[in-house]
């Protein structure tokens, strides 16, 4: 596991993170040897409560107004000065392409002022490599990556190094549980909200009887993945009591069903992966989900199972390294700047940027 330390280890490499890509500004320090010595992350979520969703604009405006506070007090809580870094690594897609420019900006003239790599990050391999650096996992790995933005699994190769073996065909699993929420009138993010109220559901079996939910894409022999369907079958339920405010109750119900579903077909779509993933690489590998919907426990305990099932090993990151955070992109940056993978200062922010294209990016 990463150890949460203030001290640094001489001749060890360091890395300045920063993240970016949508509504949290954040920085932090992380030392090759998996030390995280600093994780800053300012959320705005105050900012956009009242638009139910991230405005990209308001977004951008905070990333200026804190970042170069939150950059300074990263590296002072490290314990180092700015020259100690090896290296500065910066989210530069995917995501929301005003706030990726800033941290990418930010970090470009902080490599050219200070002479060290610049580290341009794929905001998904970021999310990718985090269980390497948690718990030191080894490749080749089977990677479920689910978020607000996607849902696919991948052979994880080797860094920069990735095989697309599904996605979504529609919704990601987090947009799924945004919308549903939203349905439901819980706050954003809904993928939360929805894990806390399935926690008050008094009879999960009479839930699922009382809001029979899709499996979607259940049998199918490939593993991809679908929610839009489920999404839908939540308003269906919703609009049925009658148009009213939903109570406590069919609220919990309805949030554990659709947890439920949710969990039921990440695993069984994931299984399908499983046996893909074998039949080229063999047994004794392990089986690692990452990204914000990771931290779901029902999820979590459903991949568990199938890969106890499947004799494979199961990581997935502590639930505060599971949402966007700046550790990521810094060990990011480190397993980059080890195998001599730096970036040149020209290169551009992304607002999409497929994993499986790293393996043709292009590197100084």
């Amino acid at each position: 596991m990463a150890h949460y330390s203030r001290l640094t280890t001489h001749g060890s490499q360091l890395v300045l993170g920063i993240e970016t890509s949508c509504d949290e500004t954040a920085a932090a320090v992380v030392s090759g040897e998996r030390a995280i010595l600093s994780n800053l992350l300012l959320s705005q979520f105050s900012e956009h409560k009242a638009f139910g969703g991230v405005v990209p604009e308001i977004a951008a405006r905070s990333h200026v107004r804190h970042l170069d506070r939150l950059i300074g007090a990263a590296v002072e809580q490290a314990g180092i000065g700015f020259q100690d870094l090896d290296g500065i690594a910066a989210t530069c897609g995917p995501g929301l392409i005003g706030g990726v420019m800033v941290g990418m900006m930010a970090a470009k003239a902080m490599a050219a002022a200070l002479k060290k790599p610049f580290i341009g990050v794929n905001h998904l391999e970021a999310h990718a490599l985090t269980p390497r650096l948690t718990n030191d996992v080894a490749f080749p790995y089977l990677l479920l990556l689910v978020s607000g933005g996607h849902t696919q699994v991948l052979a994880a190769e080797g860094v920069g190094r990735y095989r697309l073996l599904g996605g979504t065909l529609d919704d990601a699993l987090g947009e799924c549980f945004d919308k549903a929420g939203k349905l439901m009138g819980l706050p954003h993010p809904g993928g939360p909200q929805i894990e806390k109220m399935a926690e008050r559901c008094a009879d999960g079996a009479a839930a699922l009887a009382r809001f029979p939910l899709p499996r979607p894409m259940a049998g199918r022999h490939d593993p991809v993945f679908s929610f839009s369907g489920l999404k839908t079958a939540v308003r269906t339920h919703a609009e049925r009591l009658e148009g009213e405010t939903l109570a406590i109750r069919d609220v919990a119900d309805l949030s554990f069903a659709l947890q439920a579903a949710a969990a039921e077909t990440v695993a069984e779509r994931c299984a399908k992966a499983v046996d893909l993933f074998k039949e080229t690489y063999g047994s004794g590998h392990a089986l690692v989900v990452s990204g914000g919907v990771a931290a779901n426990r029902a999820i979590r305990a459903a991949l568990e199972a199938l890969a106890a099932g499947h004799g494979m090993a199961f990581h997935a990151p502590p639930v505060a390294l599971c949402g966007d955070n700046a550790a990521m992109v810094a060990w990011a940056g480190i397993e980059r700047l080890r195998l001599g993978l730096t970036d040149p200062l020209n290169m551009p922010a992304r607002p999409r940027w497929p994993l499986e294209e790293e393996r043709n990016r292009q590197v100084s």
